[in-house]
């Protein structure tokens, strides 16, 4: 196994797969193009009943770039697991939730937003993180020669060393609704994959009683290690369920055991709002890539390259692959490494049985 070099690809290869399983497939167009005009599109392929009460659905490129790991994983799982699928069970694969920014090979959507960022309540204020004020001129700056990148980069290691490494990466990360080029920007109200996402479920999934979510990413953590993220704080319905599924390898956002920052928008969080006559218990998958400074240098120059360079110029190329190497090891003995969680993920989702004090009143 081995991941695809473009969307283009990758697409096909799942949707190849996907045809194979005798899966029902549905594309959702996207109303832009990628790079090189192609057409992009959400494509969901689904297995099973359509009035199963058991549903599992798996999303690939929440993140676009980190679809093609996950876009990967659940094509193996197509080509060779889908026969595993018990009768009563509906898998629903949405592949490339995010097709711009994984055509692109940019984290984020057409508008700069990280999906994963953006679905706060857009009723009430959003949240404030101004500390991220005193960062944002360091973390994309206007010009990005080679001296302008040390002088920016040693003044964000200081702030490291002034707050610890947990306490930036929390601030750079978690969440920003006020600066529009910067990295991590969550919107101004919600975009075209959130609004897609929430319409295709309440479409979908009306009869469902229980409903299992995996969400794939990479970009943190020990390599090629799937770690096992909960939105939800122990003694939350949410987490417990994932919990008492996957076991005691789930970590919580909320109670600092995780790789992750505590984020504001991030859909897991908001996933019983999806299904809310059903039982809904969701995970994120996250594997390990390269370190954090690795990681955050990718996204600083993807957010320049947008908004100050040219992402059709001759920097482009550079950039995108620096992007794609942070997200997407290209080494196929990482994604063989990824694989084996995401078997054991997808086998308890499949066996799982709602327990008799389990059910929603």
């Amino acid at each position: 196994m081995k991941l695809s070099p473009s969307y283009p690809v990758a697409r096909a290869a799942f949707l190849d797969a996907a045809r194979a399983a005798g899966a029902t497939l549905t594309a959702y167009p996207h109303p832009l193009t990628g790079p090189e005009g192609e057409q992009l599109a959400v494509d969901v392929a689904e297995l099973g009943p359509a009035d199963a009460q058991h549903v599992v659905l798996v999303v690939s490129a929440t993140h676009g770039v980190e679809g093609y790991c996950g876009s990967a994983l659940q094509t193996r799982w197509l080509a060779a697991r889908a026969a595993e699928r018990p009768a009563g069970v509906r898998v629903i694969h949405v592949h490339a939730l995010n097709p711009y920014g994984m055509a692109w090979v940019r984290r984020v959507n057409e508008d700069n937003v990280d999906l994963n960022r953006n679905f706060v309540d857009w009723a009430q204020p959003v949240p404030t993180n101004p500390d991220y004020d005193l960062l944002a001129d360091l973390l994309v700056s206007a010009t990005f020669t080679p001296d302008e990148q040390q002088r920016t980069t040693e003044a964000l290691l200081g702030y490291a060393v002034e707050w610890g490494f947990p306490r930036l990466q929390e601030v750079v990360s978690g969440g920003q609704y006020a600066h529009p080029t910067g990295v991590f920007y969550g919107g101004t109200g919600p975009v075209w994959s959130h609004r897609w996402l929430r319409e295709f479920c309440a479409a979908s999934l009306p009869a469902a009683q229980r409903v299992t979510i995996i969400d794939l990413h990479t970009g943190l953590g020990p390599w090629g290690v799937g770690e096992l993220i909960a939105s939800a704080a122990p003694g939350e319905p949410l987490f417990d369920r994932a919990a008492a599924l996957w076991g005691d390898d789930v970590r919580s956002m909320l109670a600092g055991d995780s790789v992750s920052a505590v984020l504001a928008g991030d859909w897991l969080n908001v996933a019983d709002q999806l299904a809310p006559h059903a039982q809904v218990t969701p995970i994120t998958i996250e594997y390990g890539t390269v370190d954090p400074v690795t990681v955050l240098q990718s996204l600083r120059a993807d957010a320049w390259l947008h908004s100050h360079g040219d992402p059709r110029g001759p920097e482009a190329p550079a950039v995108r692959a620096q992007v794609r190497a942070a997200f997407a090891d290209d080494d196929p003995a990482w994604i063989e490494a990824c694989w084996p969680r995401y078997v054991d993920v997808m086998s308890a989702a499949l066996g799982a049985e709602v327990g008799p004090d389990q059910h929603l009143p």
